[in-house]
């Protein structure tokens, strides 16, 4: 098993390659610069990755966070670039994604970001990974895995080892919460490249309670 972590200098990235080397993952980091704890870097900008650059690793991890205004698009069109250069191709693709478009309807007509009560600040950001989804689902021919995490993303929290593996639908632990530490997404994130399955599907993660 190899993995590409693009990104992997990132809050979410770092988490996923410190997961996949503490496993004895042959795992490459890409990003602008270098990541020092990595053994093998690639330092080049997403959008200038071709295929031979990533073509020797079973799975790709697209870890990129984009947060200001005028970036938020690149979730988007940073992805579309790489279903491009991964058309046809057997490698596999896993996005690293966001809850506000979890449904919490049977119908999936209604997502979580479209609550009364979902917070006015974090709207640009869960629309722009949105609008993601809706383009990846789009692609075909692409082995491609969208993975949400839930509501409570908490970037310091604990590692427990313990998630519940969800679907299109908003998910509750048995406590009644929607949260997960970036150190527990990184470890369903790494099972999912490991195992394998849910070509083609968005599926969400949330902390056992």
């Amino acid at each position: 098993m190899k993995i590409a972590i693009i990104g992997a200098n990132g809050k979410a990235g770092s988490c996923i390659l410190n997961e996949a080397m503490e496993r004895g993952i042959d795992v490459l980091a890409i990003a602008r610069k270098e990541v020092v704890n990595s053994k093998k870097n690639l330092i080049k900008d997403a959008y200038d990755l071709n295929y031979d650059d990533i073509k020797d690793y079973d799975v790709i991890i697209d870890a990129l966070g984009f947060f200001t205004p005028e970036t938020l698009n690149n979730h988007t069109t940073s992805l579309m670039h790489l279903t491009k250069i991964l058309a046809d191709k057997p490698n596999r693709l896993l996005v690293v994604g966001g809850a506000g478009s979890l449904y919490v309807d049977k119908e999936h007509t209604v997502q979580v970001k479209d609550g009364e009560d979902f917070p006015e600040v974090f709207k640009p950001l869960a629309t722009a990974q949105a609008n993601q989804l809706l383009e990846i689902r789009n692609v075909n021919n692409v082995n491609w895995t969208y993975v949400s995490p839930a509501a409570d993303f908490q970037a310091d929290g604990e590692k427990t080892g313990k998630y519940i593996l969800a679907g299109e639908e908003f998910k509750l632990n048995s406590k009644g919460e929607s949260i997960i530490s970036y150190k527990d997404y990184a470890v369903a994130m790494i099972d999912l490249a490991v195992n394998g399955g849910h070509n083609k599907e968005r599926v969400s993660v949330v902390r056992e309670a």
